[in-house]
């Protein structure tokens, strides 16, 4: 086993999508585990858009920010090397927050980790349809959206992972599944490989025009992943008594200082709109219920994830880019 533990560290705050620039790579002996920590080889980092928020000095995110000179966090997949905690062994594999790193070192009943079974031979998988993405997609379609058969479902990065799954959940539900995305590629992409009935391609067409021609009595259900100009045209042709699911707000991640809008909230008096954010620490717990959903939606072909995979600890700040480019499709992982 390595006796070197390389990291990432948030050197600077990053501007805009300078990750490169703002990610500092360096190293240090492998981490011991103290009272109740264990250690990690960690094998996949999921790169996650929200995680963006940690790289922020705000306070008033959902978490602090991460100090500069910190080491940067997310979700990672590995096998325990050393543990000083009774509910895990040597060679366990597990799921938690972690490091960017070789290695973690974590305090499993601090961070959401969890021993995985044998059930998915790909790892990958537990940061995917059986992971925190998963449960989003599911959650904000079928308890935060309460999408019902028949219903008009939209969705905004549509390509994404949480965004692809939320649009084959609404489609096995019943609803009529329309997906807004960048590229005529990505578009034909949802139409054919995942059963979505219709695609907007946001890069090449005004997004509030196609979604009145295509949705002539509204939107009934609105899952937002990205805010700003996209969220205003969804807005403006919402059905009565309409919900808007907020998973995320990739404008809004990037941007310096406060992103005006949303331009069209009158809509929300106007059309008598519920709109109602939800994130997924909330309904970690409920790994057990959602899982075998969606394994019955997988099985069933309903259900699929692609993944963009990078290799090499060194691939991080450009696997994390992807995210806020437009350059993945499904879910992007970092393989070490």
């Amino acid at each position: 086993m390595s006796t070197e533990n390389r990291h990432w560290i948030l050197a600077e705050r990053p501007v805009g999508n300078g990750y490169a620039e703002a990610f500092g790579l360096r190293e240090e002996p492998v981490p011991v585990a103290g009272e109740g920590q264990i250690v990690i080889a960690n094998k996949v980092l999921s790169m996650d858009s929200g995680t963006r928020m940690y790289m922020t000095d705000r306070e008033d995110s959902y978490q602090p920010g991460t100090p500069l000179g910190e080491k940067l966090i997310g979700t990672v997949l590995g096998v325990v090397t050393e543990s000083r905690h009774p509910g895990y062994a040597v060679g366990d594999r597990v799921r938690c927050y972690g490091q960017w790193a070789d290695f973690s070192l974590v305090e499993p009943d601090m961070t959401y980790c969890t021993k995985l079974d044998d059930t998915h031979a790909d790892l990958k998988q537990y940061v995917g349809i059986f992971g925190a993405n998963g449960w989003t997609a599911y959650v904000g379609v079928v308890e935060t959206g309460a999408a019902r058969p028949g219903e008009t479902f939209v969705v905004s990065a549509a390509a994404g992972c949480t965004g692809l799954m939320a649009g084959q959940i609404a489609k096995a539900i019943g609803c009529r599944v329309i997906g807004i995305a960048g590229g005529a590629a990505k578009c034909a992409l949802l139409t054919g490989e995942y059963g979505f009935d219709e695609a907007i391609d946001y890069k090449a067409t005004n997004v509030e025009a196609e979604l009145a021609r295509l949705c002539p009595e509204g939107i009934n259900l609105y899952f937002d992943n990205v805010g700003g100009a996209i969220l205003d045209a969804a807005l403006g042709n919402m059905a009565l008594f309409g919900r808007v699911a907020v998973c995320g707000l990739i404008t809004n991640y990037t941007a310096q200082g406060p992103v005006p809008g949303p331009y069209r909230f009158d809509q929300v008096l106007m059309k008598r709109l519920r709109i109602e954010g939800f994130f997924s620490p909330d309904f970690y717990a409920l790994e057990a219920e959602f899982n075998p959903i969606l394994a019955r939606w997988q099985a069933a072909g309903q259900l699929k994830l692609p993944f963009e995979v990078s290799h090499g600890l060194e691939a991080t700040p450009a696997a994390f880019t992807k995210l806020f480019t437009g350059a993945n499709i499904g879910k992007v992982v970092v393989e070490l």
